[in-house]
């Protein structure tokens, strides 16, 4: 399937998708919501996906939503959100509810709808030269693609009411001491390095990420007690497949 702002491929067990508006910015249109659940749609339905790995073309990983767009129709920009954050907001869902964990490469600028994008992915690197910008606040919007679901979760409510209300830029150490991102990497070395985490995800047990990945979503929502019967039953379905089986069996037997 072609798409106009992605490119797409899978191999051996990685969806590789690339934000690929370079000239552009990267930036959070109609197309690119529209497409971006179509992807979440492929890669629920692809049982060989076993890791997702995400960058981006050109200069920037993305300067956020499309402003051209939003201004040459200002009468209609309620109902074009509407639509759009129906889009992207069913593609973050299905993604994150999904089983292959998500590693992201950033790099230049992450701003706005792509800040909570890569907040809401597993893995995240950036180049030393990266900057982080939520931008909502300085164009009139609260926000949207689950930046106030998944920077809390990452950086603390504190922290993410300081990044969001006060606009404020993070360099990547900042972000790193935030817990924004998990490390930093030069550029010349980044891909490979984000590619050979997501090789490895890919060859583990992915329903068993899938059911981490869920339990680790809910437990700042839920009484212990729940969280607790949510693990015990997670721990049940995983004793049912030959997968755990057999990993037992290779420990050990030390292999």
């Amino acid at each position: 399937m072609t798409f106009e702002t992605f490119e797409f491929s899978v191999n051996d067990g990685v969806a590789h998708i690339r934000l690929n508006q370079a000239k552009a910015g990267n930036p959070f249109n109609a197309t690119f919501c529209a497409e971006y659940n179509e992807l979440s749609i492929l890669c629920g339905k692809d049982e060989s996906i076993g890791a997702i790995f995400i960058d981006a073309a050109g200069k920037n990983f993305s300067v956020g939503g499309d402003l051209k767009m939003f201004l040459d129709a200002p009468e209609k920009l309620p109902e074009r959100f509407a639509r759009m954050t129906a889009d992207l907001h069913m593609g973050v869902s299905r993604f994150v509810r999904g089983n292959a964990p998500i590693v992201v490469a950033t790099h230049n600028l992450v701003v706005g709808g792509a800040l909570a994008m890569i907040a809401g992915a597993d893995f995240v690197y950036a180049t030393p030269s990266t900057q982080f910008y939520p931008a909502f606040a300085a164009i009139g919007l609260c926000g949207d693609t689950g930046a106030s679901y998944f920077l809390p979760r990452r950086v603390g409510t504190r922290k993410a009411a300081e990044l969001l209300m006060l606009n404020q830029m993070w360099n990547a150490e900042t972000a790193l001491q935030n817990q924004l991102i998990n490390g930093i990497v030069e550029e010349d070395q980044l891909h490979d390095h984000c590619m050979k985490i997501a090789a490895k995800l890919a060859k583990g047990p992915t329903e068993v990420f899938g059911r981490m990945r869920n339990l680790l979503l809910s437990s700042f929502n839920q009484p212990l007690e729940t969280q607790l019967e949510m693990e015990a039953r997670g721990m049940v379905e995983c004793a049912k497949s030959e997968d755990a089986i057999q990993a037992m069996t290779a420990i050990m037997n030390k292999k």
